[in-house]
């Protein structure tokens, strides 16, 4: 079976997207991994499914590059409303069904194309329970945790999906070795993404995030929500101003108040057609 798909990225978050608004599409986690491999697949970050929804304009299913199936990713669906748009169904304003519920998309347009797109993520939800981290308390903030056998400070939240934010300097950690530990510590049954940040400004931040069932990514729009909503929440950034949180792959554009808005580009690379 061959199938045509479209290559997209916010920030060098890349995914293969299928629009399956038309027809059924069943993959395996197989197949998904494979396409989203670098060297022998297209290669991205994962495959993001545009699927009808009852329950809003679209449904975006996403799965990680191996295989699994997440919740949310905010750069994912930040490029789905800029296919839609610029395909002819959304206008000014879009809904998207997601794992972790609907998402409201608003557009910046030039040239009959969206160059910006900004998605409600919803309240961050900094619940242990709800995380899932299982940490006694009310909040996980800037506490000690032993993870990989060391003590790190981390704060946790929920964008959706679970987060472990840590304040270190992203240049001077080792990723590769921290970040798996990190994802799977028996702290986080559902593993867990894990961001290091560092402020660098009166508004802006630093970032590297090790996402689950990834790895290193470029840029990660949850984990900068979750970095914000973090760091508003110490008190080192004030409520509801927007913060830029510079990634491997860009800027990303955070505001934090009663809900966390994510702002950014969202481009496409190339269309293409693949043998499943």
């Amino acid at each position: 079976m061959r199938a045509k798909f479209v290559k997209m990225q916010g920030a060098g978050n890349d995914y293969i997207y299928f629009d399956c608004l038309g027809q059924e599409l069943p993959l395996t986690e197989e197949q998904i991994a494979r396409l989203s491999d670098r060297h022998f697949g297209i290669g991205g970050d994962g495959v993001v499914l545009i699927c009808k929804s009852g329950a809003a304009d679209a449904k975006m299913r996403m799965f990680n590059a191996d295989g699994s199936e997440g919740k949310m990713c905010g750069n994912a669906v930040r490029c789905v409303g800029k296919y839609l748009y610029e395909h002819g169904r959304a206008k000014n304003l879009l809904t998207v069904e997601t794992k972790s519920g609907i998402k409201t998309l608003f557009f910046k347009t030039e040239g009959g194309g969206a160059v910006s797109v900004t998605v409600d993520m919803g309240a961050a939800e900094f619940a242990p329970a709800k995380i899932p981290v299982l940490l006694s308390g009310n909040e996980i903030l800037d506490r000690p945790a032993e993870i990989g056998g060391k003590t790190y400070r981390i704060s946790c939240v929920s964008m959706g999906n679970p987060h472990c934010v840590v304040f270190a300097d992203p240049d001077e950690i080792d990723l590769e070795t921290i970040g798996p530990l990190f994802e799977n510590s028996p702290l986080f049954p559902e593993r867990v993404n894990a961001e290091f940040v560092k402020k660098t400004g009166p508004r802006s931040l630093k970032m590297r995030v090790w996402e689950r069932g990834s790895g290193e990514t470029m840029a990660c729009g949850t984990g900068a929500c979750a970095a914000v909503a973090v760091a508003t929440k110490l008190g080192i950034f004030p409520l509801g101003e927007e913060i830029e949180v510079a990634l491997k792959g860009g800027i990303l554009r955070i505001c934090a108040g009663d809900t966390v808005k994510l702002t950014g580009g969202a481009e496409t690379v190339f269309y293409g057609e693949v043998e499943l």
